[in-house]
């Protein structure tokens, strides 16, 4: 395609180059060779009179021209596909298709039951295929790599334009003791609190949690005693022990130990904790996925 002397297969290398942030896989996306996107980064390159893209370790980094360029056209390229191509309507009854949800532990536990029931009654021809990631960032690595459809976890903090995300859900912290505890009848005040044996939850592996930091920038200290990185493990350990946890609600509420437990709110100010569904700017106009992200908000709004 031409438009006034440019070559529109150029704006979809752009895009594609925008969004993978790599050659190779941008040219498997296109369809083209790895030599026939490098040409074309090259001609691209000449067009706006700019370096457009920087290797680096992290793969292709965009310059401020490219990161200017990358939503005008990425939203154009959309609208003329959508214009152009006629999609059959989505039919969530009949289709039989695999998702591949990147989750880390928590939405696994919370969400991942209520979707299985719904797609047995809406969809039971859509199959599952769940990854999971140990560290925030991870969910990013997969999405560019088109390893997953979608992922479900804590904000990334990271910004860029090929990256869409909507928030889903978020908890609160609540503190956990055995409920026959000899302290568990007092309230948990901070000399309680700094008095016992910590869990500490740390699923990125730091042995240093958001709780330490708070209780840091008091200049106080808690006695760490035990760190791993299931969080659903945790309930069951302090109900078997003297330690206490600090851990999300929902975790608590989920435990099979939950009987065995004194729930308190924690003597330190800590923010609630946020989840979004996050998908690649690449599987924005599917309509499968486009159903798949509805019915996780749906449900995530019901928790």
């Amino acid at each position: 395609m031409d438009f006034h002397g440019i070559d529109l297969n150029l704006l979809v290398a752009f895009n594609a180059l925008s969004e993978e942030r790599n050659v190779t896989r941008a040219a498997s996306r296109v369809g083209v060779s790895q030599p026939a996107m490098s040409a074309a980064l090259a001609r691209l390159r000449t067009l706006f009179g700019d370096p457009l893209f920087q290797r680096s370790a992290d793969g292709l980094q965009p310059t401020a021209r490219a990161r200017e360029l990358a939503e005008p056209i990425g939203n154009a390229l959309q609208q003329l596909e959508v214009t152009l191509i006629a999609r059959p309507a989505f039919d969530p009854s009949t289709v039989n298709q695999t998702f591949r949800l990147g989750m880390s532990e928590y939405p696994a536990y919370v969400l991942l039951p209520l979707l299985s029931q719904a797609l047995e009654h809406q969809a039971p021809g859509i199959r599952l295929t769940v990854l999971n990631f140990d560290h925030r960032d991870r969910a990013i690595d997969l999405l560019d790599a088109g390893k997953i459809d979608a992922a479900i976890g804590v904000p990334t903090g990271q910004q860029n334009n090929r990256i869409l995300s909507q928030p889903l859900l978020q908890d609160e912290f609540v503190t956990l003791l055995r409920h026959d505890h000899p302290l568990a009848s007092r309230e948990m005040d901070m000399a309680t609190f700094l008095q016992l044996k910590h869990v500490l939850v740390s699923p990125e592996g730091d042995g240093y949690g958001l709780v330490d930091q708070v209780l840091a920038q008091q200049g106080l200290q808690r006695i760490r005693a035990l760190t791993l990185p299931q969080m659903f493990a945790a309930p069951a350990l302090v109900a078997a022990t003297d330690m206490v946890t600090t851990v999300m609600k929902r975790v608590a509420q989920h435990a099979s130990a939950t009987g065995q437990l004194r729930m308190f709110t924690p003597p330190v100010t800590l923010p609630v904790v946020p989840f979004d569904l996050m998908w690649h700017r690449r599987n924005a106009g599917s309509s499968a996925q486009t159903w798949l992200r509805a019915l996780i908000v749906s449900l995530a709004s019901s928790l």
